[in-house]
């Protein structure tokens, strides 16, 4: 078992610049889509969960009604945030590397 942890985390090790990139460009997008259907389109935050294309599983949304926002999280990798802004619409954070 020790071995294949090992394998593991020498994979991601070697990797980890792919998947964080991949991990911020799939919160990214899920925050913004989120961020739409829940502002702009009047749906629940669950409810635009299941709008999620086929391998963001992972990612998880949560709606801030206060801020007009939602963030998307890929767990221990990425999350990001997008807030709805009178005529501009859903609007990323700026990324951080």
């Amino acid at each position: 078992m020790l071995v294949l942890v090992s394998i593991a985390a020498v994979a991601w090790f070697a990797n980890r610049t792919t998947i964080n990139g991949y991990a911020m460009t799939g919160a990214s997008y899920a925050a913004r889509v989120g961020c739409s259907c829940v502002y702009i389109g009047g749906r629940d935050v669950g409810d635009c969960a299941k709008d999620k294309v086929a391998g963001m599983e992972m990612i998880r949304l949560s709606a801030d009604p206060a801020a007009k926002s939602v963030t998307a999280t890929f767990p221990l990798v990425a999350s990001q945030t997008a807030t709805y802004r009178e005529g501009y619409g859903c609007v990323l954070e700026e990324w951080q590397d």
